[in-house]
């Protein structure tokens, strides 16, 4: 839903809170003077050449998708827009500016810093979570020149580790599958405290279930998952060291005084049932029955610190069966090393093997999550080796973006007092695509989005069923017609400036990742595959691509042959 604001400006507080509803960045670095130095040297510029009001356009883009794939997933637009509800300098930040500029910067400038906000700022963006394509603007920022330059650095730096773990994320979910409960375990290897907030919370976005990160939870509503490390296991000693034996019964109607005996009975009739385990390890054992004591109702156990198959598979049976005589039902357990798919599979016919000869309903289906430095390439390797995980632990490869550590996201002039401004180079990929534009997303017969088209800011839009011809912004050879069965645009107004139009609302976290789930969805298997998936296509209108080489031929210099 929309909802008109009223954008910061001067007059109003200045704190960072203001801006409507809008809150504070979650980082509280996230400040103007989250910048590279050359932002304020060239506000200067601007400023003394008397051009820092002059109104700009500049595109926010991504060249290239990451990991090796055909799609991006666009996220981190909340923290812009709170940057810019809240962008106001401070005193001391002015200080440290004038103490960091040449002496000879004039007072007059420090002067003007301290009016500057984002009043006079309009910002028009995708919505975050959705799927998106090189060259096509993920935010369109336009401003007064000096002001909007000054956002270049913290708006790249607010999207593209966002967009590049939250496309992370939905690559991971894609080939684990749908039914499979993803966590993200990855705090402890992520890049400092901002990194591990930052991974918890899009790789939420992207399709994760849960996080172990109990900062993120409480910052963002996310699940919270976790349970022991072996640490907790090889603490204990023996059954002995329990002092508290006694367990009430899930519904509270009677009390086992001594679960441990419960636990040791079950484990011997386990035995009977043969096997590849006889006496297993007791400290462990001791461990589990403690957590199971403090955590009846949750009791997940880490089976691989001593021996899966002849201590850990039939120490956690033993303690779940005595649960299960007092009516609870014991969550699983965790792999974290060896052959996932082998130890899984031999889990499995034990879980099994147990519902067949006790007659417990569902015990054969207890859960079981694996960890171990789980990857993309693991994840497909498991399903071609067939499993029985049921739920991903999944850390470093995923947090720390280990395949592809950037994205590359740049920030390009486009247009500046109503001037369509290019940027040209030698390759190809780096030229910009000029003028203030609007995006369209055209879909075809079965659903499937085909082709995002970029038009002038005046040009009609693309209309269903009709006949429109979607060029290559830079071959000319490649073109096709496309006949839409529905036409989405595909930016929207985020922030306003003075412009008086309604500004779209962000979105709980909860919603951005539906959408993202769905967005994902609607987007045809042979784009979304690991291996040589098929280029989605973006295109420019026939209008836009002639004006493209018009400027172009009228910027490039022509070359003398002597």
């Amino acid at each position: 839903m929309a909802t008109p604001v009223v954008a910061n400006g001067p007059g109003k507080e200045e704190n960072r809170g203001g801006g409507g509803s809008i809150g504070r960045p979650t980082n509280p670095m996230v400040t103007p003077l989250l910048t590279d130095l050359y932002q304020f040297t060239m506000a200067y510029a601007y400023w003394k050449a008397g051009k820092h009001n002059e109104r700009a356009v500049f595109d926010l883009y991504f060249r290239k998708n990451p990991f090796g794939g055909e799609y991006t997933v666009f996220a981190g637009l909340d923290e812009c827009i709170k940057l810019i509800a809240n962008f106001k300098f401070t005193e001391d930040e002015i200080a440290f500016i004038q103490a960091s500029l040449p002496p000879s910067c004039e007072i007059g400038f420090y002067n003007y810093l301290r009016g500057i906000d984002c009043s006079d700022v309009e910002i028009h963006a995708i919505s975050e979570g959705f799927v998106v394509f090189p060259k096509i603007p993920l935010m369109r920022v336009e401003g007064p020149v000096a002001v909007v330059q000054l956002l270049e650095t913290p708006l790249l730096n607010l999207v593209n580790y966002a967009s590049l773990v939250a496309t992370n994320a939905a690559r991971h979910r894609f080939v684990a599958g749908k039914s499979k409960l993803l966590l993200e375990f990855g705090l402890r290897r992520a890049q400092g405290p901002d990194g591990g907030i930052g991974a918890s919370k899009y790789c939420y976005m992207g399709g994760f279930d849960a996080t172990s990160n109990v900062a993120a939870g409480q910052l963002f509503g996310i699940p919270l998952r976790g349970t022991h490390s072996h640490a907790f296991v090889s603490s204990f000693m023996s059954p002995d060291e329990i002092v508290e034996k006694s367990l009430k019964s899930f519904d509270g109607s009677s009390v086992c005084k001594d679960f441990v005996s419960s636990v040791q009975s079950w484990l011997s009739k386990l035995k009977l049932l043969g096997g590849i385990f006889g006496e297993t390890n007791q400290s462990e054992i001791a461990a589990f029955v403690s957590y199971a004591l403090a955590f009846p109702q949750n009791f997940l156990a880490l089976v691989d610190t001593y021996d899966v198959m002849r201590s850990g598979i039939p120490n956690f049976c033993a303690v779940a069966l005595a649960l299960n005589d007092l009516g609870y039902k014991a969550v699983g357990i965790r792999l974290d090393s060896g052959d996932l798919a082998y130890l899984s599979c031999e889990t499995r016919k034990f879980f099994q093997g147990i519902e067949k000869e006790f007659k417990i309903a569902g015990f054969g289906k207890t859960s079981i999550t694996a960890s171990n430095d789980l990857n993309e390439e693991t994840l497909d390797a498991l399903n071609k080796q067939g499993h029985e995980v049921d739920a991903f632990g999944i850390g470093t490869h995923l947090v720390t973006c280990y395949a592809q550590p950037a994205l590359g996201g740049v920030f390009k002039l486009v247009e500046i007092n109503k001037q369509p401004r290019i940027k040209l180079s030698e390759d190809v990929s780096k030229v910009s695509i000029p003028c203030k534009k609007r995006s369209y997303r055209l879909y075809g017969k079965e659903g499937y989005p085909l082709v995002d088209i970029m038009t002038g800011e005046n040009e009609p839009p693309p209309k269903v069923g009709e006949r429109i011809l979607c060029r290559h912004p830079f071959n000319e050879s490649k073109r096709a017609y496309v006949v839409p069965q529905r036409v989405e645009e595909l930016m929207k107004c985020f922030w306003p400036g003075q412009s008086g139009k309604v500004r779209e609302e962000l979105q709980p976290i909860k919603l951005i990742r539906e959408r993202c789930i769905n967005q994902l969805d609607l987007m045809r298997p042979d784009h979304m595959r690991r291996l040589n998936p098929t280029p989605y296509k973006v295109s420019v209108s026939a209008k836009l691509y002639d004006f493209i080489h018009f400027l172009w031929l009228n910027e490039a210099p022509v070359g003398e042959l002597e």
